[in-house]
């Protein structure tokens, strides 16, 4: 490690700690999957909840609780430090598995999932821009792609694994039991081992050539065509995680498969979406990045119009995985833009606001995948959210400036 006085920006330099960020955002990441394969089960079973709005709740709670901690997350990170936000982060996961455990109505649940959606938003941020501040600008895709990596692998392994011990032993309470055991570690090792890297921002803003921006929420937003053409793409990425996330398992469901097989199916998505991101952030330090948007989100928004003319198991897998490949190619590339396009000492606001709108496409394709599969049914919920996945392509393609 470089000394505190003068900090070395680089991946080789600062690789332990940069090791230690990645274990925690595994951590981070298993605290998700441990709700993704069985929560339609577990809401029917435990507490009588059926309708898909309804099931879907959790998903909106998660969804704005998580995209309100994001943006503050950025705007106060220079000013209350990384690792203490990061650590803030984990003491309110604490509480969460033990609620799912205890939960006597499904308004707890709902609860248990805001407390999760805050926890998510406070350590993934601080993780995010932990590891840009180390690394500085050769390395920023690998770096993000190794993130990713690391959290949504974990998410797909825990949804997996739920899956498997429901199947064994029941809903509730054996998977949850998982969960106590990872905020514990991610809280002891961030304690104990990680360290704050807010010197390596002051150390790469003396090289920085970005201009300021005027108002960082609303070009972020809306105007600063590069950051607002990732904004959107974001939010309907997550717009139709969110539809996956609640809907999929339903589908299986109504299909008759067991709940093992529902695990199985609901992991692979997740899980080539944090494998490939091994391979894609890497990409993103070399290709263009607006291609890599595109045809990212194109091929998520084909993969989710052909999920409902699926037959069998096979066609199903190989959709969950072109759907997870998709995902791979944008998702370590939005937070690699952002980085590059804003300077270090606003970056940190601009990936809390693009994190913000991102994460409210959890809100957003829940709210409409529900409403949409409860009046309608399952298959026009489905394709029109992969039709809005096309049209975010479509954007990227067309609104994006070539690099």
């Amino acid at each position: 490690m470089s000394s505190k006085s003068s900090p070395e920006l680089g991946l080789r330099q600062n690789w332990q700690q940069f090791t230690l960020l990645v274990l925690v955002n595994a951590f981070v990441g298993g605290m998700v999957g441990l709700e993704r394969s069985i929560f339609p089960e577990f809401a029917e079973q435990e507490f009588g909840v059926q309708s898909a709005t309804a099931i879907l709740s959790f998903i909106t709670a998660f969804g704005f609780s998580k995209a309100m901690a994001n943006y503050f997350t950025g705007r106060l990170i220079n000013q209350w430090g990384r690792r203490r936000l990061l650590l803030i982060g984990w003491v309110i996961a604490l509480p969460i598995p033990v609620l799912l455990i205890n939960a006597p109505s499904w308004n707890w649940v709902i609860f248990s999932n805001i407390l999760l959606g805050l926890s998510q938003g406070l350590t993934w941020s601080a993780t995010i821009i932990m590891k840009i501040d180390l690394v500085g600008q050769k390395d920023r895709g690998l770096a993000m792609g190794l993130n990713e990596f690391a959290g949504y692998f974990s998410v797909g392994l825990m949804a997996f694994l739920t899956g498997f011990i429901a199947s064994e032993f029941g809903v509730t309470p054996y998977p949850f039991y998982l969960g106590i055991a990872l905020a514990l570690a991610g809280l002891l090792t961030t304690a104990i081992w990680v360290k704050d890297t807010s010197q390596f921002v002051q150390q790469e803003q003396k090289t920085d050539r970005n201009p300021s921006l005027d108002n960082v929420f609303i070009q972020t937003s809306f105007r600063h065509k590069t950051l607002s053409s990732v904004t959107q793409a974001g939010l309907v990425n997550n717009l139709n995680d969110g539809m996956i996330w609640g809907l999929f398992p339903m589908l299986l469901l109504g299909l008759n498969y067991p709940t093992q097989t529902i695990g199985l199916l609901a992991a692979i998505y997740p899980s080539v979406w944090g494998f490939g991101q091994l391979f894609t952030g890497k990409m993103a330090d070399h290709y263009s990045k607006k291609k890599m948007l595109f045809w990212g989100m194109f091929v998520q928004g084909l993969a989710i119009l052909l999920i409902p003319f699926a037959i069998g198991f096979t066609q199903l897998a190989v959709l969950a995985g072109l759907l997870g490949a998709g995902t791979a190619l944008v998702y370590p590339t939005f937070l690699t833009t952002i980085a590059s396009a804003t300077s270090p000492l606003e970056r940190g606001e601009s990936i809390g606001t693009f994190r913000l709108w991102r994460d409210l496409g959890y809100v957003f394709g829940a709210i409409l995948s529900g409403i949409l599969a409860d009046f309608f049914g399952l298959v026009v919920a489905i394709l029109t959210i992969g039709i809005l996945t096309i049209i975010s392509s479509l954007v990227i393609q067309f609104r994006m400036p070539k690099e």
